[in-house]
């Protein structure tokens, strides 16, 4: 008689990029970081970076909230809440930062979207805040993925140095080294799991230390 084995529970946190089986532009790869100056400026000022000026006793402002941790902190802790529109901003927030990324990292050639999905793909699970989350564990779950900070900064350098390699290899070939770009992305879901656990508070299940899917 065999005992049955449970499947892993997949991490809370999908995030992949497609990868670009085919000629990359290498004139747009070749002057990327001029390309992307618009679109930087724009989630600059999305992610609450943005200018403010005051005029007769009034205040107004250029940038948008950025991304929203206290007020989750709040409700989490005293509520044990976690609004919804508060969770869809988030993720919103960083499906756009994560496209502008990848096409920083020449892993695609399209203009990023500030609102389509393209080849890349960022999904977290929306927390049953009083089921599923400790209300206390946000105020310490900074201190308990300082590892992980520690790690990325490493593998963050890493990839600035696979990412140039990769571009001398498009502007030759028109194409990204897969193994690169599978590095890469692995590099971005690791990070993504460190944001959604210890900034956007979407799960409290401790980030795994690994590149890989799942």
């Amino acid at each position: 008689m065999t005992t049955p084995t449970t499947a892993p529970v997949a991490y809370p946190v999908h995030f992949t990029v497609d990868y670009p089986d085919r000629p990359l532009n290498r004139l747009t790869s070749a002057l990327r970081i001029f390309a992307a100056v618009p679109i930087l400026a724009v989630l600059v000022v999305v992610s609450g970076h943005g200018l403010g000026w005051s005029r007769g006793g009034q205040n107004a402002a250029a940038g948008a909230g950025g991304l929203l941790f206290l007020g989750p902190l709040l409700m989490i802790v005293f509520r044990r809440k976690y609004p919804r529109w508060w969770f869809d901003w988030n993720l919103e927030l960083q499906r756009f930062t994560s496209r502008v990324v990848v096409y920083l990292a020449l892993m695609d050639d399209r203009y990023p979207s500030t609102d389509e999905q393209q080849a890349v793909h960022l999904d977290y699970v929306y927390p049953d805040a009083a089921r599923d989350l400790n209300r206390w564990a946000p105020l310490v779950k900074w201190l308990l993925v300082l590892p992980h900070f520690f790690v990325l900064f490493f593998l963050w350098v890493a990839t600035f140095f696979v990412v140039v390699a990769a571009w001398f290899a498009i502007l030759f070939t028109g194409r990204y080294p897969r193994r690169m770009f599978d590095f890469v992305e692995g590099v971005m879901r690791w990070d993504q799991r460190v944001i959604a656990y210890a900034l956007v508070l979407t799960t409290d299940r401790y980030p795994p230390f690994s590149l890989a899917a799942g």
